[in-house]
């Protein structure tokens, strides 16, 4: 305190005059007896001739404070400081250099006057002081010894001057834990910690740096404060972890090698960031397993899945891209976590798979190929997709059996039923519309068909219209030539056939339209297509094929 001028000069100090003219805010500690500090100061004497400066000398002064290893005055003045504080100390001569001085530099019996600004409070019984920032929700596995990490991170002094930081260089530092890469205090501090959770860790010299520092960056005897991210980590022992998000209750088969499976995925590093996604591109990812279309850790966790199966298959780097990553997505030696959703899979071994649901009592006939048959139908993907559905129309749908008018599978599917009979078939592409897929049907689809027989017609062999069912009368033209007129004109060519389906004598190709199957047979029998059919034209469908025979051999 200044005395007024009118009190005249007050005398010789007696102890060590503080003006805390700058005190932090938040003062987490205060240097006590013993403590190791770090501090810059500014040495004055009363008329403001610098005598000495830490500032000039370009480092720090470190040491402990409260043992007399200072002068008594700056002893005393300093305990007590926070970190960052500021402080006028005016140090009387017998709390200083007394009456002897220092030679050449502080003469005897001055009054020193320092300008102190605390840097570093530290103790040597100090532990590592970690402080959890932020932490996830869900927390299944925590760093140990010897696991590899990733993280982020931004170093200061205790002051708060920084001195490196990983966001600067655009890359998470990497390094293994517990195996001396790191100091000692970086090594325990990432102990315990999640993937994305944040800590602020404050490092002892002794546990750092400690007396020789770091360069130009990291003082000697300094603590250091990291504010740290951790993006991910690993264990190089580490195999593919599976989480079974959802199963359906009915599995009746899992996936093996050599399935081609397609399945939807969100990919994702172990902090969220999103690297891929097949929603995005609206279409599902289609690969083999098991065979090294994919990578190894994908490979693996694909294995036993069931069609609409929901799981988290969590890849460490070694199964996946390694060290190097993948494009700019993808950093080196990240933790992969793929949310992976089963649309379908199959076997390109596989057959239809045929269950029936409802068969008729008395079932005695049933289909054969090349019969012509109606049947209702709902198809639909394994996710539950409906593509299409005979209801849609106004009649069933109609096909001949063996004439590649559907889809191979569904024409397998149709064999052996009777009318009335209900079935579940499923189809793999290569029985369906294979890789490619058609308008609806996406390329490599397992198809589900809910199918009922509705009706059958016996159908008749490979080439042929109309079959006799004995043996065809001696003089067939004379008797299709109704007029007796020589020739054979086409509504007496449709009498005739009408009358032999009607007698039970012989039956047309199952058709929805027998006119149209008669007019076709009318004009292969018409071979000059002059409208009418003479003797010489007139040939048995047996006989045709005897003669092409003859002229082959």
């Amino acid at each position: 305190v200044l005395g007024a001028p009118a009190l005249g000069d007050p005398g010789p100090l007696e102890d060590v005059v503080i003006d805390r003219y700058y005190i932090p805010k938040i003062c987490l500690r205060e240097a006590q007896m013993g403590d190791f500090i770090r501090y810059h100061y500014n040495g004055t004497f009363k008329d403001g001739k610098k005598f000495d400066s830490s500032y000039d000398r370009g480092a720090t002064v470190a040491g402990v404070v409260g043992v007399g290893r200072l002068i008594t005055g700056m002893d005393r003045g300093l305990q007590g400081m926070c970190v960052n504080e500021r402080r006028h100390l005016i140090v009387p001569p017998h709390l200083g250099y007394g009456s002897i001085g220092v030679a050449g530099l502080i003469p005897p019996d001055a009054t020193l006057y320092f300008d102190v600004v605390m840097l570093d409070i530290w103790n040597k019984n100090d532990k590592l002081q970690i402080t959890t920032l932020s932490k996830p929700e869900r927390c299944n596995r925590t760093v140990e010894n010897s696991d590899f990490v990733r993280y982020h991170y931004n170093g200061t002094l205790l002051d708060g001057t920084p001195f490196d930081s990983s966001y600067s260089k655009g890359s998470t530092y990497d390094t293994y834990v517990g195996t001396g890469w790191l100091i000692k205090g970086m090594d325990q501090g990432l102990l315990g910690m999640c993937a994305g959770e944040k800590r602020s860790i404050i490092i002892p010299p002794f546990l750092a740096y400690g007396e020789k520092g770091y360069g130009t960056v990291i003082p000697p005897q300094a603590s250091l404060v990291f504010s740290v991210l951790l993006v991910d980590f690993h264990n190089p022992k580490d195999g593919v972890f599976l989480e079974h998000l959802e199963v359906p209750e009915s599995c009746k088969r899992r996936a093996v090698t050599g399935d081609f499976v397609r399945y939807h995925y969100n990919g994702t590093l172990m902090d969220g960031t999103l690297f891929d996604s097949s929603y995005s591109r609206n279409q599902t990812y289609n690969t083999y397993i098991g065979k090294g279309y994919i990578i190894p850790g994908m490979d693996q966790g694909l294995q036993g899945v069931c069609v609409g199966e929901h799981r988290r298959v969590v890849i460490p780097p070694h199964l996946a891209y390694g060290e190097n990553g993948a494009g700019d997505k993808i950093p080196g030696s990240a933790v992969l976590i793929f949310d992976v959703h089963i649309i379908d899979f199959h076997n390109p071994e596989d057959l239809v798979e045929i269950e029936t649901v409802f068969r008729p009592e008395g079932c005695n006939v049933t289909t054969r190929d090349r019969d012509f048959v109606r049947y209702h139908y709902n198809c639909s993907l394994l996710d539950g997709t409906r593509l299409f559905s005979s209801h849609d129309y106004e009649k069933p749908q109609e096909v001949t059996l063996g004439a590649n008018k559907v889809i191979e599978g569904l024409n397998r599917g149709l064999l052996d039923m009777c009318a009335g009979e209900r079935r579940v078939l499923i189809i793999p592409p290569h029985l369906g519309h294979g890789e490619s897929g058609a308008r609806g049907v996406p390329g490599s689809a397992v198809l589900r068909f809910e199918v009922e027989l509705i009706s059958m017609e016996e159908g008749v062999p490979e080439g042929y219209l109309f079959i006799w069912h004995g043996d065809p009368p001696a003089s067939l033209f004379e008797q299709m030539d109704l007029n007796k007129d020589g020739e054979i004109p086409a509504d007496e060519f449709s009498t005739f056939i009408k009358t032999q389906v009607a007698e039970g004598k012989g039956r047309l190709m199952p058709s929805s339209d027998p006119e149209k199957v008669i007019a076709d047979m009318f004009q292969n029998q018409d071979r000059n297509q002059d409208g009418k059919i003479t003797p010489d034209e007139l040939k048995l469908k047996s006989d045709e094929d005897r003669e092409k025979i003859h002229e082959e051999l």
